[in-house]
């Protein structure tokens, strides 16, 4: 049985660099920057032009969705903006939920992405209790695919040609995560 008034909390999650804290209105400008780059974009595999309005409701509306968990990833020492997490889409009878990162472009290549997935799936089996965590990625983006691996996510199947970027088709990859196998150290040290 999942704990449902864990996602409601909005809890603040800190790691060694990075600190997770409920998305609100400030980080909204910062956000909306990041939706800008193209290569954010394309390994989002985002189509849709956000606003900085749209943006700005989005993130000041998130901490009252207690059915979702909607985090902004902070720099532990200077509070900069360097992405945003969600743990969304809970199957409360299924315990499971789906998984989803972005970071700014500069924040890529340091680690900073593992740590803030491995706070976060710590909180969704220890806290949340969910018993799997699911995730999506492009058969492009072979980095993102070995920094979930070093987490724990496993892939589980292909779904064949389901993104249209850039003039062709692409396979998305599911990956998930399972409870059973998970430890709060789970690739640490090789982020």
């Amino acid at each position: 049985m999942i704990d449902a008034t864990a996602l409601a909390e909005k809890p603040v999650l800190t790691g060694a660099r990075v600190r997770l804290v409920p998305l609100s209105a400030r980080h909204a400008a910062a956000f909306h920057t990041a939706c800008q780059d193209p290569e954010m974009r394309r390994l989002t595999g985002t189509h849709h032009d956000f606003t900085l309005t749209e943006l700005q409701a989005w993130c000041a509306g998130s901490a009252e969705q207690a059915d979702r968990l909607d985090l902004a990833i902070e720099d532990r020492e200077s509070g900069a903006f360097l992405g945003e997490l969600a743990l969304s889409q809970i199957d409360p009878p299924n315990a499971h939920g789906s998984f989803r990162i972005a970071l700014v472009p500069d924040a890529t290549d340091r680690g900073i992405g593992s740590e803030a997935t491995r706070l976060l799936l710590d909180y969704a089996f220890e806290r949340v209790r969910l018993h799997r965590v699911q995730l999506e990625v492009f058969d492009y983006n072979p980095r993102a695919r070995r920094a979930y691996e070093k987490c724990g996510f496993e892939v589980e199947g292909r779904m064949r040609e389901a993104l249209y970027w850039d003039g062709a088709w692409h396979d998305v990859l599911v990956m998930a995560a399972l409870r059973s196998g998970w430890t709060a150290d789970a690739g640490a040290g090789t982020g």
